[in-house]
């Protein structure tokens, strides 16, 4: 039992900092958030509703510059008032921003967020663990080396969730009579956003795919949902 008390400490002590971790992001949303009404965006959101067989899908303003949307663990959907704002200065339309909900809601669908900290979790445990092996094996460079290698596993899995929730978000549209042209057409307006500083790192250091990727994986679910006339996705 005494040799495995390392183990079980680095696991009970990246289970404290997950869940510290939670509370704190919990708490930022508590206080810098609003329920986001628009008229322009309520007839897009109650057709996603309708869709999904829920009485509405309640969005909130997350009062921060960046652009982006997310999904909570607790299952809140949130739009940047970076987001936002690019939205009511007619750069981004509400069939976009429909596609962003739809994608967010995604995330919350197929337990993204939870399993996102859950994984969270294992890798700062598995980093650590690696850090003292390599610190050891490669003096100076091995605490260096643990870190990249889980955020290249970090990196990964996100990638994954990225794609999963844009089928789901496909499929809804679909379903929604609004299509994937939306959805299409703001990851490339995102990539204009962004600079196209992200687009020039390797696919695998990206936590998000290429825009084209993404794109490419969209058009395939059409092509072969047509075919099937059954979305994959538990929509």
């Amino acid at each position: 039992m005494i040799r495995f008390l390392p183990l079980i400490l680095l696991v009970v002590g990246a289970v404290v900092y997950a869940r510290l971790l939670a509370w704190r992001t919990a708490r930022e949303f508590d206080e810098k958030s609003v329920e986001l009404v628009d008229p322009e965006l309520r007839p897009i959101l109650a057709r996603l509703a309708q869709v999904l067989d829920v009485p509405r899908i309640k969005v909130h303003l997350y009062q921060v510059p960046m652009i982006n949307g997310l999904a909570s663990a607790d299952g809140r959907i949130f739009i940047t008032r970076g987001f936002y704002d690019r939205f009511r200065a007619g750069q981004v339309t509400a069939e976009e921003m429909g596609s962003v909900v739809a994608h967010e809601l995604g995330h919350v669908a197929l337990g993204h967020a939870r399993r996102r900290m859950i994984d969270f979790t294992g890798q700062n445990a598995v980093k650590v663990g690696l850090a003292m092996v390599l610190g050891r094996l490669l003096p100076g460079i091995g605490v260096w080396v643990a870190q990249a290698l889980m955020g290249l596993l970090a990196a990964g899995l996100s990638r994954r969730d990225e794609y999963e929730a844009d089928a789901y978000a496909t499929a809804v549209l679909l379903k929604a009579g609004i299509g994937t042209g939306p959805q299409k057409s703001l990851f490339r307006k995102l990539g204009a956003m962004a600079g196209g500083g992200a687009a020039q790192a390797p696919a695998w250091l990206l936590t998000h795919p290429k825009t084209e990727e993404r794109i490419a994986a969209i058009e395939a679910n059409e092509r072969r949902w047509s075919v099937t006339g059954s979305p994959d996705a538990p929509v």
